[in-house]
């Protein structure tokens, strides 16, 4: 990890950070005798945040056949874990909403980070994973390395953005150029700096490379995926806007069959809509 990603990351977590809602839900999380009650307290301290899963539970995103009423109901059928994940998802997207708007196209980032986001947490789903909520997150901030850098270098970024739109050149290889350093390591830098689980942090770090990320391919894989069928597909927009090299070796760690690719996009599309209303990002 570059020093350089260090300091942007630093500077970043100390004009943004996670939802302190996120730190509290932890500390009960720890506690022995932690209960869904417990957690439900935590969350309604927070109206706004108590409204935005509610809804997001009782849409599309999860599918249930009967309402979910209240918060203690929907720890109990979502999780405890999953439900914290999912506060961090629906609070994250404020936390570098002061840049500016001509530098950055803020819906069409969180669009592409957004829809990588629900296509990893429906790779999980069809591989039975316990969280998928957790590669949620992960396909969520797989790119906030490049708001982090936007927010602390504002020139070295546009000058990024130059290079690669004059060369042809791809994203990463041009931020390594200019910066010395790219999203990758950023984002990174910026999951330890906000002390999030391990599994975030090696997603992002790997996304492009996710045979490199260890007990944690799994993870980076389907983050992999998913960020190539968002480019594909026109599902917003990071960076210059082309798809990133792909890895075949990714296919084999999500267990996906190319003939499913129809049928994941449809599935994609209707949770999407659910999560940009819901998450206050259309």
């Amino acid at each position: 990890m570059s020093t350089r990603a260090e300091a942007l990351a630093r500077t970043a977590a100390s004009v943004a950070s996670p939802p302190l809602v996120y730190d509290r839900l932890n500390e009960v999380l720890a506690h022995p005798h932690c209960g869904s009650a417990d957690i439900a307290r935590v969350i309604s301290d927070d109206p706004g945040l108590t409204t935005r899963l509610l809804r997001l539970v009782n849409s599309g995103f999860f599918g249930f056949s009967q309402p979910v009423e209240s918060v203690a109901k929907a720890v109990t059928v979502v999780g405890t874990a999953q439900i914290r994940d999912l506060a961090l998802a629906t609070s994250v997207l404020s936390a570098f909403d002061r840049i500016p708007r001509e530098i950055v196209d803020l819906h069409a980032f969180w669009l592409h980070s957004l829809a990588c986001g629900v296509t990893a947490r429906i790779i999980a789903a069809r591989r039975r994973v316990d969280n998928v909520e957790r590669y949620f997150v992960a396909g969520l901030l797989h790119e906030i390395g490049q708001l982090v850098m936007l927010a602390g270098a504002r020139e070295e970024s546009l000058a990024v953005w130059e290079r690669s739109r004059t060369t042809g050149a791809p994203w990463l290889t041009c931020e390594r150029a200019v910066m010395d350093t790219d999203h990758t390591e950023v984002g990174g830098a910026l999951m330890r700096a906000w002390n999030l689980p391990e599994a975030l942090q090696e997603a992002v770090v790997w996304h492009h490379d996710p045979e490199q990320a260890g007990k944690y391919t799994a993870e980076a894989s389907a983050v992999h995926v998913a960020e190539a069928m968002a480019h594909a597909l026109s599902w917003g927009r990071s960076g210059d806007g082309r798809v990133p090299p792909f890895r075949p070796e990714a296919w084999d760690a999500v267990g996906l069959d190319p003939d499913d690719l129809g049928e994941l996009a449809a599935e994609v599309e209707t949770q999407l809509e659910s999560a940009m209303h819901l998450m206050g990002a259309a």
